[in-house]
């Protein structure tokens, strides 16, 4: 067969993949991005995790925020010079592709696929406030049968909602962002003049300022979900294909994002820890526990203005975050049928709204299946933590892959790249580690099964190859080629067994994360020679 015969496949999907990339609208400007990221950040997270951290951490959850604020802004860092450089709809799963081959691409896809489920804690979150004025929506910590049939139901105007086109999108999401701003502050502000317990950060009797040690501020950053809750910053970057000017507005929208969203959560944090009534502290922070944290504590204060203001709030903001989360999972979804993790079919833009539908539809699916067995918010938030540490990681590898390649069309917009890339990587694998062996032992064999999705699509990626071309990669030397990741993987999951975060206690602190930060540092330097001797995809 001729070389002209070979290309016709793989130039036909690189035609289809371009008609359909044009159908985008590139409608969004700055404010309109900084809104899609600060709404994506604020969900959830700010009904639910300051309490959950408190459990986990007592005091000292403060630390947990700050740490967790230092690895998003470093992430960022690397995921603005990747979206300032190489703008593309869906790109956090174009650019482990373009940096370390098929094997990588289609593990990190596969994980952000199943990070659809973070939508469906959004979800869960509305229903578990609900609740409050519906108790038979969720009961025991789970949705009951009538309130998975609600849920699911929601998931459903949610993705019709986000079925019209992305400056609808846009201006609907700009309106929900200033709720969601108001409620929060006026929730601290209320919290503090009502009822402010003066020295509960060093106070003996209920431990001090970390009761259950200092390990237990690390295992907060997943399980109390922090990370969660500060995950979405990246949010803009999924839009920069349908940006009018992504190299200028980019920076600004994703870390500003980042600190308003942090300095928020922190005083939310503070607000939590000074006014919960000492009568409930008997049992020490584990033991304060609200179905609706927020919306209780307003009660017990005898502020009802304010708890009733959080409980609509508790629809607008989780509500709000799964709206721009669906659509987020819609350009993932598009993004990965590009890459051929997906079939093409779910490809397609629709030429009237210029979205993709058929990825919207696929995402719902998505969402039904985490509400299923996961039907309480920590349960899944606790595992999108670790899916959304492994996105993060892959961006690392891949930003300081196009450092060293020709053509890595990198446009040096953030100074120091050189060691901010491989300190986040080490960085998102201790957090990885320290989510603890009860959550890794989930997450991690889910993002493993995106072996068999490789295989079984190996022939479709084959054929979305760039023309120019003869023949692809041997399945062999794509094997070798992406194995970091999988090496990686698995030393996770034996360390974090064999650690003391929840596990065997083979290995005691602090050297089971000292033997983490020197794995993940190899690995990294491996992942990244892997990546520069591949040729252009």
């Amino acid at each position: 067969m001729s070389d002209s015969q070979d290309a016709l496949p793989a130039a036909s999907a690189a035609s289809e993949a371009l008609t359909e990339e044009r159908r985008l609208r590139r409608d969004l400007g700055f404010w309109g991005l900084t809104a899609i990221g600060f709404s994506n950040i604020i969900g959830s997270g700010w009904l639910f995790a300051a309490m959950y951290a408190a459990q986990t951490a007592g005091p000292a959850s403060i630390l947990a925020w700050l740490a967790a604020g230092v690895l998003c802004m470093l992430v960022a860092l690397v995921m603005v010079e990747l979206g300032v450089s190489r703008p593309e709809g869906g790109g956090t799963v174009r650019w482990p592709l373009f940096a370390s081959g098929r094997l990588v691409g289609t593990l990190i896809g596969w994980s952000t696929l199943l990070s659809v489920g973070g939508t469906a804690a959004e979800i869960s979150a509305i229903m578990q406030y609900a609740g409050h004025y519906l108790p038979w929506v969720y009961h025991d910590g789970s949705l009951t049968g009538r309130g998975l049939a609600v849920a699911l139901g929601l998931s459903v105007v949610l993705t019709a909602l986000n079925w019209f086109g992305v400056r609808l999108f846009a201006r609907f999401n700009n309106l929900v962002s200033v709720f969601k701003v108001v409620v929060p502050v006026l929730t601290v502000i209320a919290l503090f003049a009502s009822g402010f317990q003066s020295g509960r950060l060093t106070d003996a009797a209920h431990g001090g300022f970390a009761p259950y040690g200092y390990p237990a501020v690390l295992s907060a950053l997943a399980g109390g979900g922090i990370v969660y809750s500060l995950n979405g910053f990246q949010a803009p970057l999924d839009f920069s294909g349908e940006a009018r000017n992504p190299r200028r507005t980019m920076p600004g929208s994703v870390l500003g994002g980042i600190g308003l969203a942090l300095v928020l959560y922190l005083a939310l944090q503070f607000a939590f820890l000074f006014t919960v009534p000492e009568r409930l502290l008997g049992h020490g922070w584990s033991g304060v526990s609200f179905d609706s944290p927020f919306g209780q504590l307003a009660l017990i204060l005898n502020l009802q203005w304010v708890s009733s203001l959080l409980y609509v709030d508790a629809v607008v903001s989780p509500g709000g975050s799964a709206y721009v989360g669906v659509a987020i999972d819609a350009r993932h979804t598009y993004a990965l049928a590009k890459n051929g993790t997906l079939p093409r079919y779910f490809m397609r833009v629709s030429g009237q709204h210029g979205i993709p539908h058929r990825a919207l539809l696929l995402n719902l699916a998505v969402i039904v299946v985490f509400l299923l067995p996961f039907s309480g918010w920590q349960q899944i938030v606790s595992v999108m933590g670790d899916m959304y540490l492994l996105i993060y990681a892959a961006s690392a590898v891949a930003v300081a892959v196009f450092q060293g390649r020709p053509d890595g069309r990198l446009r040096g917009w953030v100074p120091g790249l050189t060691w901010i890339a491989p300190l986040s990587f080490v960085v998102a694998s201790e957090f990885v580690y320290w989510s603890g062996w009860h959550d890794l032992r989930l997450a991690l064999p889910l993002v493993l099964a995106g072996l068999l999705v490789f295989l079984l699509l190996r022939p479709q990626q084959e054929a979305g190859r760039n023309p120019g071309h003869r023949t692809g990669p041997s399945l062999g030397s794509e094997l070798l080629s992406g194995s970091w990741l999988v090496v990686y993987l698995l030393a996770l999951t034996l360390l974090s067994w064999l650690g003391s975060f929840k596990g065997s206690g083979h290995i005691s602190a602090p050297y089971d994360s000292i033997i983490v930060a020197l794995v993940a540092a190899a690995v990294f330097v491996w992942a990244v020679r892997a990546g520069r001797r591949l040729p252009p995809p």
